[in-house]
């Protein structure tokens, strides 16, 4: 049986070039967003600010086809291991688990409360629903692809999988600072999230594995604070 270019082709046939053009495209994205921005007519600043971060998201996924499709002549969600798994339900409750283990964490790291990210955001129903969106599938998805999906499989074909799957989620915590105003307890929390995704997309091979116990997580925190915030 004949091998396709992508089974025939070592795994991740990316290289670390390739990290290095994804992560200088950042400025340039950003700058671009800024200018697309202006552009476009919001009734508030939190729906153009959650606007703002998806196009921030759309700009370097399209980096990211460029470097992985376009560029290796590759298909883009099968290069990246988005492909179906088994026991996805199993998956889907990790997710809820994964949160309340990691709050029950933040209790013993005495974490300090610091004002959810998530409040300055809402301001009405509109903004509540792209609130949740945005984090129930639209940057689990942008996240888990970039960091599980492109990164882990380059540092785990270099350092091996399980340095690699901390690797990785090293950056994804630091990426999520500004939002915990830096806190080394949170961050060790959102780094143990990650590396938890990490493990799922190793043990699977998918990275819609990830993706969905990434969703659990992010959906049960997002109920957390609005039940938090009716009380």
């Amino acid at each position: 049986m004949m091998l396709t270019d992508l089974e025939s082709r070592e795994y991740p046939f990316w290289t670390y070039e390739d990290l290095g053009l994804l992560l200088g495209s950042v400025i340039p994205v950003m700058l671009l967003g800024t200018l697309i921005i202006r552009l476009i007519p919001a009734s508030s600043g939190a729906v153009r600010l959650m606007v703002y971060q998806l196009l921030i998201y759309a700009l370097l996924l399209g980096v990211l086809y460029l470097l992985v499709a376009w560029r290796y002549q590759e298909p883009f969600w099968k290069s990246l291991r988005w492909k179906p798994f088994r026991l996805p339900f199993l998956y889907a409750a990790a997710g809820p688990l994964l949160a309340i283990a990691t709050s029950t964490m933040g209790v013993f790291l005495k974490a300090p409360p610091i004002p959810s990210p998530i409040e300055d955001l809402i301001s009405d129903r509109r903004s509540l629903f792209i609130m949740m969106l945005f984090l129930t599938l639209i940057g689990p998805v942008f996240e888990e692809l970039m960091f599980r999906g492109f990164l882990f499989p380059l540092l785990a074909r270099s350092v091996g999988p399980w340095p690699g799957i901390l690797l990785t989620a090293t950056p994804f915590a630091l990426v999520h600072g500004s939002q915990y105003h830096w806190s080394w307890q949170h961050l060790t929390i959102v780094g143990m999230a990650g590396a938890v995704f990490g493990f799922v997309r190793y043990k699977t091979g998918s990275t819609a594995a990830a993706t969905l116990v990434h969703t659990g997580y992010n959906a049960t925190i997002f109920v957390g604070f609005l039940v938090q915030k009716s009380l």
